[in-house]
């Protein structure tokens, strides 16, 4: 593991003790060392020149036992293309999709995603891979995300921009645009294109 991908993993796991007490603990001053605890991880991150606005307000927002954030990624195809959009936040490119929203199952939020940011309907066929963020060559993040990509069929719908995507299409594997490696990795997007070949039997988790 690298240094910095340890050293964020650790303080990750110091904010999760952290919120988890805040929340159960019932004695004011250990509330008050919980406090202090998230205010000293969000120093270090700042040491690290890591943009911490907004990251006491969230993590306090985010209340109940600490748990990994769910980020849930469509797989589509249209004539051996794959979809992709282009993300606002950084122009870069990924697979339709973001954080799961409560009140639907995994495969709704996969469908609810692609149908906001690109104008298509589509059905969730299949589970392709269930993984931890941190054991693949993602970019540093200090969330611990679980990613989970479904494979989907178009319905129908008309492509269409969205307030989070500049610009929605399909591209042949050797034409893939510059992609947004936080979301979704080069690795992944060819193994998608395997799936032209054949779609295994199993999903891929770790």
């Amino acid at each position: 593991m690298k240094e910095s991908n340890e050293w964020i993993e650790i303080l990750s796991k110091i904010t999760g003790l952290a919120q988890s007490g805040l929340y159960y603990s019932k004695d004011i001053y250990d509330k008050e060392r919980y406090h202090q605890l998230l205010e000293y991880v969000d120093r270090l991150l700042n040491l690290k020149d890591i943009d911490t606005k907004n990251f006491i307000p969230n993590v306090l927002q985010d209340t109940g036992y600490a748990t990994p954030k769910l980020d849930v990624r469509a797989v589509v195809f249209k004539d051996n293309k794959i979809l992709l959009v282009k993300e606002t936040e950084d122009g870069l490119w990924s697979v339709p999709g973001g954080w799961a929203d409560i009140g639907y199952s995994a495969s709704e939020n996969a469908e609810k995603e692609v149908l906001e940011e690109t104008g298509l309907s589509v059905k969730a066929k299949q589970l392709l891979s269930f993984i931890d963020r941190r054991k693949h060559p993602y970019p540093d993040m200090f969330l611990h995300v679980y990613k989970a990509f479904f494979l989907c069929e178009i319905l129908g719908g008309e492509v269409k921009t969205s307030i989070e995507t500049s610009d929605v299409t399909f591209f042949g594997k050797d034409e893939l645009p510059p992609i947004s490696t936080a979301r979704v990795t080069y690795e992944q997007i060819n193994q998608f294109f395997e799936l032209l070949k054949k779609v295994p039997n199993e999903t891929y988790f770790d």
